[in-house]
């Protein structure tokens, strides 16, 4: 009976030893089988990632290759484009020159002759020497001219105020406003009275239109001798109103009768 209990308590004791082993052998497993796996995933990463390292690697040296290549594929393309536009320019250049030497000598030759424009510069100097000679020419005579329409307007109003004046001549009862004694010789104006024959004033614009005298006598004219002065005949010669006859047959007097007379 001892012996049973005995038995029992070891079967009791086993089961519970069994029990406490197994559940301790379950443990050990479960955490071996842990690490197992991170072994193994430890281990796998090693291979994939030495694996992934030598296709980087690879990839890198083909990358490269493929780089290189196409680099210098590019290069001799634009060391070709290069050169042809060195020789496009090259070429160009030389047209260029050909084309200035050929045009520069067929402009000299055949459209703008040395020789022929030196003659034309030649006859254009003639030319303008001549047009300017012509030009001072002119510009003489209108000089002249001007000069002498002003020395005629002044000799005309002279003689104008000659006429209107021609009661102040001398005689022998009056000596005169002109003729002082204490002048050496005669005034002009006195001898402008002498030669001049008293005429009804008159407008001078109508009277000596159109006169023109010899440019060449410039002096004024000297009133000495028994012969008329030069610009009273002219004076004369232009005064081309039409005589009207008299109004009777009488002789009409003339104002400087007296005055003739007595000097």
């Amino acid at each position: 009976m001892a012996e049973l209990w005995k038995v029992k308590s070891a079967e009791e004791e086993f089961k519970k030893e069994y029990f406490f082993r197994n559940r301790e052998a379950e443990e050990n497993r479960q955490r071996e089988t842990r690490a197992v796996i991170r072994i193994q995933s430890w281990f796998r990463a090693c291979k994939v990632r030495a694996y992934l390292s030598h296709l980087h690697k690879k990839a890198v040296i083909i990358q490269k290759l493929w780089r290189g290549f196409t680099a210098r594929a590019h290069i001799r393309q634009m060391v070709k484009a290069a050169y042809f536009i060195m020789k496009m320019n090259f070429y160009e250049e030389m047209a260029v020159r050909i084309q200035a030497r050929w045009r520069g000598f067929f402009v000299r030759k055949y459209i703008h002759d040395f020789y022929a424009r030196k003659k034309y510069l030649e006859r254009l100097l003639v030319n303008n020497e001549l047009m300017r000679r012509e030009l001072d020419e002119i510009q003489e005579l209108q000089r002249r001219e001007r000069e002498y329409l002003k020395m005629v307007k002044e000799q005309t109003a002279e003689v104008y105020q000659a006429h209107r004046l021609h009661h102040l001549i001398s005689t022998k009862q009056s000596p005169g406003v002109f003729n002082s004694p204490f002048r050496p010789g005669p005034h002009e104006m006195e001898l402008l009275l002498r030669e001049v024959k008293y005429q009804t004033p008159t407008s001078l614009a109508s009277r000596h239109r159109g006169c023109f005298r010899d440019m060449s006598d410039r002096a004024r004219p000297s009133f000495s001798g028994t012969s008329e002065p030069l610009w009273i005949k002219s004076t004369r010669a232009c005064d081309l109103r039409p005589k009207l006859p008299p109004i009777t047959s009488k002789k009409q007097q003339t104002g400087n009768l007296t005055s003739n007379n007595l000097s």
